[in-house]
């Protein structure tokens, strides 16, 4: 089951409230997106373990509902 553009945006706002969020999809089937998120929670982080913050905020949902996410992270300048 593809996962909806606004419930990733969602949960990834969830996650990082104070973030700037931009989702682009992909493929238009829902389970392809790029994300590009600033958040103050990278700040220090390598992008390792920006990403695995991510993937946190989903809840166990990539992989299953989510197939694909490409992601761009960084603090903000």
């Amino acid at each position: 089951m593809p996962m909806a553009l606004e419930d990733l945006e969602a949960a990834l706002k969830e996650g990082f409230p104070d973030a700037d969020i931009q989702i682009q999809d992909l493929a238009g089937d829902g389970d392809h997106y790029r994300a590009r998120i600033v958040s103050k929670a990278f700040a220090g982080l390598p992008r390792v373990r920006q990403h695995q913050l991510v993937y946190a905020a989903l809840k166990g949902k990539m992989g299953g509902e989510l197939h694909a996410l490409a992601l761009e992270t960084s603090a903000p300048a």
